[in-house]
């Protein structure tokens, strides 16, 4: 398998992609929310980094995280069916990551489906903890599993 992707700040043109892998990836069974025109409001939105990975032009990957001022929250991360476990999700995350560091972000939250084994282990992997649930996050259709990794210090 080639490894080799490029990460880089979306671009409006991004947002289609990105919404149909949301819609494909994390939105299966709920109302399709993140669409390309909100996708286009999170890429123009000052408090916002709207992050792709892509392979020859091609999207594999992205993450939409959102800045307070002392933390931070993944809103979406998503990466293609055939890209997992080739190491673009953890590269995606370490940009993301570095970023927050460089801002002076001391945590990051997000959310994951209760019953997606598979992320929960993926953030685990990556030092995220589970703080919490919110029932009926997803539409009353799942709960919510709430997740949060430290980066430095608490003032």
């Amino acid at each position: 398998m080639i490894t080799e992707f490029e990460i880089t700040l979306a671009q409006p043109a991004d947002a289609q992609d990105i919404a149909e892998l949301s819609r494909d990836a994390i939105e299966r069974g709920l109302s399709w929310r993140w669409t390309e025109r909100r996708v286009r409001r999170s890429i123009r939105d000052e408090a916002t980094n709207v992050v792709v990975a892509r392979r020859q032009g091609v999207l594999l990957g992205f993450a939409i995280m959102q800045y307070g001022d002392d933390d931070a929250h993944i809103s979406l991360f998503a990466v293609q069916a055939s890209q997992r476990r080739s190491g673009l999700g953890s590269a995606l995350l370490a940009w993301l990551e570095a970023t927050a560091g460089v801002a002076g972000i001391r945590t990051i939250r997000l959310e994951a489906r209760a019953g997606n084994v598979a992320a929960k282990s993926f953030y685990g992997r990556h030092g995220f903890t589970e703080f919490g649930t919110s029932p009926g996050y997803y539409e009353d259709v799942e709960d919510a599993v709430r997740m949060v990794k430290r980066l430095g210090p608490e003032p």
